[in-house]
């Protein structure tokens, strides 16, 4: 995975220096996010566990708001199923890893983090960000069969066979869970379709 640049662009002109300093306080901050919690991820524990001072953090990361978007560039991106061209068998495995990431990269405490800041408007556009990095893949996916309101329904329920549970009870879908999330929208997929190229017919 390539650290940082889905949620931090490196500006022009910045030494290799600073590129390492943002580099090494996101993989900091996203251990100890994912490890300890949100109540330890402080610009003074952070600075005392990558090995700089608070100012140098302060400086690049003023607030606890912009150490978490250093946490989440620490991230990069997320790995994606390469796709075989049958939407169910796409969909299927682009949900188990989905399910994968969220293990590996202990997203449930990232989750969990940004439901208590979720009014933060600064919150919202990095949970917005991170949910489309998400999603990308199954947007494209059923793109091919859905639109409108109801391609963003099913978006959402799919997601949220991985996102809800790990976040509301601390769970993951079994295979079989996903398969049967992934069938329920394949049983509709169809009538959608078709009603997809009569709008585009028209």
């Amino acid at each position: 995975m390539t650290p940082g640049h889905a949620y931090k662009a490196v500006e022009v002109g910045e030494d290799a220096r600073v590129i390492r300093t943002r580099a090494d306080v996101a993989r900091t901050a996203l251990e100890v996010l994912t490890t300890e919690g949100l109540d330890a991820l402080t610009h003074a524990h952070v600075a005392e566990i990558a090995g700089y001072s608070k100012t140098t953090l302060y400086t690049h990361w003023p607030s606890r708001v912009d150490l978490f978007s250093a946490a989440l560039a620490g991230l990069g991106e997320l790995q994606h199923h390469e796709r075989t061209g049958d939407m169910r068998t796409d969909l299927v495995e682009e949900l188990k890893m989905f399910r994968q990431a969220v293990l590996d990269l202990r997203l449930d405490r990232v989750l969990s983090a940004m439901a208590q800041w979720a009014t933060v408007d600064a919150m919202r556009q990095i949970r917005d960000t991170l949910n489309t990095e998400a999603q990308r893949p199954i947007r494209t996916i059923l793109e091919e069969g859905f639109e409108g309101a109801e391609l963003e329904a099913v978006i959402s329920m799919l997601a949220g066979v991985v996102a809800c549970p790990s976040l509301m009870f601390g769970t993951l879908p079994d295979d079989d869970v996903i398969e049967a999330a992934v069938d329920v929208v394949m049983k509709s997929a169809g009538g959608a379709g078709r009603a997809k190229r009569r709008s585009a017919e028209s």
